[in-house]
């Protein structure tokens, strides 16, 4: 046993598998003692907020500022809000309007932006121009309102007696405040989903849950692979006969429409991460007791396995000393691959809509089937679903190179 650890984790494609899924494992556990938020608890009023830093603006007005005189900070700021696109839509709109093309300059910033103040109405509706667009040329107005103003930003507060608003600060653009001084400050470094919820939380708790329904449903099919294969390949005859004709069958129907069809007819409500793992476990064990019963045939007439016949042990007793201990290497390598197998097929199956319910906890599925739902890849909000497609990734090349490693060390015509 200890020669042949030593022999496994002498496999370089072995340890790397085995580093990358450690890597993930830990990272489920420990993340959750870090961060202890719910992961499907909205955070954002709103949907698919960005990646990054978000500061309490009312926190930022009231701690301690700084005065930097940066010479580019009003053109970062220009540049930050009129882009190169924003800069083609509002020469769109002043043309649709009736502005003569020749006389708008896109390049010239102050020009442009004054075009845009003396002609811009958001009541107008141009012919052939759609509710969103014009939705979107008033968030545009608000956005590029005052951008070349240099005074700085008032600040009021209502007097409890008279009831008017007096000034109590001003607020000017040389003014910084420090990150680390500002009382609430969230970092989300994979931004928000569709319903305002942390993408990293979610992820995180997303992929143990997903790894619990591969084990589950790994170990499931497992089990009854390598029973019904061992039983096929050692007593033969009849019994051998009735598993293979049961085997054949599921064959014949692809496992993944069974698993549609049994997962359709459990109803949304009773599908739990365990009730999915467990119907991918009981649709998932053919190849696995096929490939067990090849390995227990090519056994059962070695010497040692007669001398135990000659010696009236029970064929019980010969399955399990005789015969299971020459297969458990391919038994592990099955398992791992059945794992795999079965996170990608809760993926599938989530996808479409039939996977675990929504209501309790995420997967890695319905991730991806919240994203396609609410358009993610059609808007551009990368980070709603490709994080979730490279962890898929990562947890199926780990459990792949780990199991091409003990296939180099265990099986004798791959060794070196």
């Amino acid at each position: 046993m200890k020669t042949a650890l030593q022999q496994v984790f002498h496999s370089r494609k072995f340890v790397t598998g085995f580093a990358i899924f450690m890597a993930i494992l830990l990272t489920v556990f420990l993340y959750p003692l870090i961060i202890q938020d719910e992961p499907l608890a909205i955070l954002g009023q709103g949907n698919f907020f960005p990646p990054g830093i978000y500061v309490n603006i009312y926190d930022s007005i009231h701690s301690k500022s700084y005065v930097l005189n940066l010479k580019d900070a009003a053109s970062k700021r220009i540049g930050k809000i009129l882009t190169d696109q924003s800069r083609q839509d509002i020469k769109e709109w002043l043309v649709s309007y009736g502005v003569p093309e020749d006389q708008i300059d896109i390049n010239d910033t102050e020009s442009l932006l004054s075009q845009w103040e003396e002609n811009y109405d958001s009541s107008i509706s141009l012919p052939g121009m759609t509710f969103a667009k014009q939705r979107y040329f008033q968030r545009l107005d608000e956005s590029v309102n005052g951008l070349l103003s240099s005074e700085g930003v008032v600040i009021s507060e209502v007097n409890q007696e008279t009831g008017n608003l007096d000034q109590t600060n001003t607020i000017d653009q040389s003014e910084y405040v420090h990150i680390n001084e500002v009382a609430n400050v969230r970092i989300l470094p994979l931004g928000t989903d569709n319903f305002g919820r942390d993408v990293l939380t979610e992820l995180v708790k997303a992929t143990g849950v997903s790894l619990k329904i591969g084990l589950i449903a790994g170990v499931v099919a497992t089990l009854i692979g390598l029973t019904l294969g061992l039983l096929s390949g050692y007593v033969g005859g009849l019994v051998d006969d009735i598993i293979m004709f049961v085997t054949n069958l599921f064959t014949v129907i692809p496992s993944f429409v069974l698993l549609i069809l049994i997962s359709f007819s459990i109803g949304q409500d009773n599908r739990g991460a365990t009730t999915i793992a467990v119907v991918i476990g009981l649709t998932s064990w053919v190849w696995t007791a096929r490939a067990v019963r090849s390995q227990v045939i090519s056994l059962r007439n070695r010497d040692h396995v007669n001398l135990s016949k000659l010696s009236g042990h029970s064929t019980a007793h010969i399955i399990l000393n005789d015969i299971l201990p020459y297969i458990a290497s391919y038994v592990v390598m099955a398992l791992i691959l059945q794992v795999s197998s079965a996170i990608l097929s809760e993926a599938s199956l989530s996808i479409l809509g039939l996977g675990p319910r929504t209501t309790e906890v995420p997967t890695l599925g319905l991730m991806m089937n919240w994203a396609m739902i609410y358009q993610a890849h059609i808007l551009g909000k990368w980070w709603a679903y490709f994080p979730v497609i490279v962890v898929i990734a990562l947890i199926t090349f780990s459990m792949n190179l780990m199991n091409t490693g003990l296939d180099q060390v265990f099986n004798p015509t791959l060794r070196d």
